[in-house]
This record gives C-alpha cells, structure tokens and sequence, in this order.
C-alpha cells in the first residue's frame, strides 16, 4: 500500500514554545490513523499543517492535493442550504447536484437537500460537513475532534457512520481525538503525541466491530492512558481534553 502522508522532521514553534519538535509519521493510502495527546501538544497544529491551514518551520511534509477537513463545528454556510452546503466550492453543474445528492443520502440525509442550516440537528449538521468533505472524493480525510460537541448517543451514530463511510471511500484518514476509546474503536492505528514527538504509535490488533471487553481492546486502552499520562481509575477525557493546539 502506497504512502498517502509522508512527514519527516517536522518542526513548528510559537514564539519561544516548541510545539511540534522534529517529528516523524506516514500514513499510508485507505489508513486510518487517530493521534491522542494532552492539551498544548500539537494535535491540532499538526492536523492544520497537513490542512495547508498553517505553514510548518521546519521539515519535510508530503500530502496529496486532494485533501479535506472536517472540524469540531461543522461550519455551514447559513445562507445556503444542506446540498448548497455540501456541493460550495463545486461547479455549478448538474453534475455536481447529483454528486451532492449521493452524498447527503450517504450520510442519511437525502431529505434534508433543502434544509436551512439553523432547522438541522447538531448531528445533522455534522453529517452535512462529512458529505461536503466526502463529495470532493479526497486521498486524505482529516478529522479534528468532529464528534467532541455531540451528546453520547449522537457521538456513537457518527463514529458507526464515518467507520462506514471511510472503509466505503478508502482515503487515508488523520483523526485528532481525546477520546481514547473511540481511537481504538475506528483506527487501524493510534498514535500518542507528547512534547512534539509521537510516543506511541500502535497498531490496533483487536478485530472489527471492536468490542471495549475485549482483552485486546482493553490491554491497548491502558497502555495509551500509561503514556498520555492517565491513571487507570482517571475520567480519560477529561485528564487530556482541553486546548486546541
């Protein structure tokens, strides 16, 4: 399998504070890739780097053109709706109306074409953004805490939807996350930042659908806690949520 995202030595400080210190990490084509870390430790950083969003000092970043991003706010256009939201930056084709079309009925929204962005749910809203990341067919889907504003059973539809969607699509998928849970349930690889250098970086061995009873499971939640620094009987989310960088 090809290498979609190839990083090597990648250097980004703000003022006198290093964020991101020489770091290294490929992803390879159809990968899924989640990257857990304490707040200030660059996850965001790194996912706006590889988004063109920001400029990196130093280092060597390789990614394809066809890139997307999808953030914790699913950002819409209020003054268009659900399909104009999802085909925005698209032309203006009938072409590009079918295409958007698909892509709301991937994500279970093929009747809310023409919703206005304030009558949808937030999860609603978070399934428009995934199809209008989805719609352009990117070599590489990047995931900024898309879940972290949803309630608990909304959160778990999404997680089941985009598990869907990306083994349906094959991009390579970046997903920043706090949830050390949902990594180990979605990605084929976790990966643990800490002073601007991967600690960890696993492949999850327990088989699909993931079960958080499984030993396997389990075994990789305590060692991704053991090196983000968590104890074992500590509310996981909530020892590294919080900033953004």
């Amino acid at each position: 399998m090809s290498v979609a995202v190839h990083i090597e030595g990648l250097r980004r400080t703000f003022g006198a504070r290093s964020v991101l210190g020489g770091l290294d990490l490929d992803i390879r084509r159809g990968e899924f890739v989640a990257l857990l870390g304490a707040s200030g430790t660059g996850k965001t950083t790194l996912l706006r780097i590889l988004g063109a969003l920001e400029r990196p000092d130093a280092g060597t970043v390789l990614v394809p053109e066809a890139r997307t991003i999808v953030f914790q706010e699913p950002r819409l256009v209020p003054s268009k709706r659900a399909l104009g939201n999802v085909a925005v930056g698209l032309p203006r084709t009938a072409e590009s109306r079918e295409r958007g079309l698909r892509a709301l009925a991937e994500v279970g929204l093929a009747d809310h074409a023409r919703a206005w962005p304030h009558t949808l749910s937030g999860g609603e809203a978070q399934r428009v953004a995934l199809a209008r990341a989805l719609v352009r067919e990117p070599d590489l889907l990047l995931l900024d805490e898309p879940f972290a504003a949803l309630d608990a059973l909304t959160r778990l539809r999404m997680q089941d939807l985009v598990a869907d969607l990306v083994r349906t699509h094959r991009p390579a998928v970046l997903l920043v996350t706090h949830d050390v849970e949902e990594a180990i349930k979605l990605a084929d690889r976790v990966a643990v930042l800490r002073d601007g250098r991967l600690v960890t970086d696993e492949t999850v061995a327990a088989e699909r659908p993931r079960d958080a009873t499984d030993p396997a499971f389990t075994a990789l939640r305590r060692r991704l806690l053991a090196d983000l620094g968590v104890r074992e009987n500590e509310p996981a989310v909530e020892a590294i949520e919080g900033g953004r960088r």
